[in-house]
């Protein structure tokens, strides 16, 4: 889905461009989880995701968590062990998962919230301020992807 033409996977890399895996998913929230939960979550990520390098976007609407982590394989890998086994959330449905030398997409978001009303906006500012081409397809793909109907519709019933 993610993974098409716009990644370099070759020869063509910037030697300064670190390598990143990137992991992004929607999920269905558990009973109980509401704004204040996610709030408690976006706080414990912001810190404890300086330490692991580990940058992203979380979107919470309509019971419906997507989310775009990327940061170095080792400490998303852990992360990804972390999120399958967390009771708040069920029904996670990989969307990209892969592992590229490349700029990151977030690069000073230790974990922003954003709301599902909001991500498109959010995806789009972020396009319009790239300059990585391969960030800029990626995001392409991804208001793309957005673009087939509203979160709540991504997550399999």
């Amino acid at each position: 889905m993610f993974d098409e033409i716009g990644f370099p996977r070759g020869p063509d890399l910037d030697d300064g461009a670190p390598i990143l895996e990137s992991f992004v998913y929607c999920s269905r929230a558990a009973e109980g989880v509401d704004d204040v939960a996610v709030d408690r979550i976006i706080e414990w990520s912001q810190r404890s995701n300086v330490e692991r390098d580990i940058t992203g976007v979380l979107v919470f609407g309509s019971g419906v968590f997507f989310q775009w982590i990327e940061g170095p394989p080792a400490e998303v890998k852990t992360l990804i062990a972390s999120l399958h086994g967390d009771p708040r959330h069920y029904d996670i449905v990989p969307l990209d998962r892969s592992v590229e030398q490349r700029e990151r997409l977030y690069p000073n978001w230790e974990m922003e919230r954003v709301g599902a009303d909001d991500i498109r906006e959010v995806l789009q500012d972020a396009l319009e301020s790239a300059e990585d081409e391969n960030n800029i397809a990626a995001l392409k793909r991804i208001l793309k992807h957005l673009d087939r109907g509203p979160l709540d519709t991504l997550v399999r019933r």
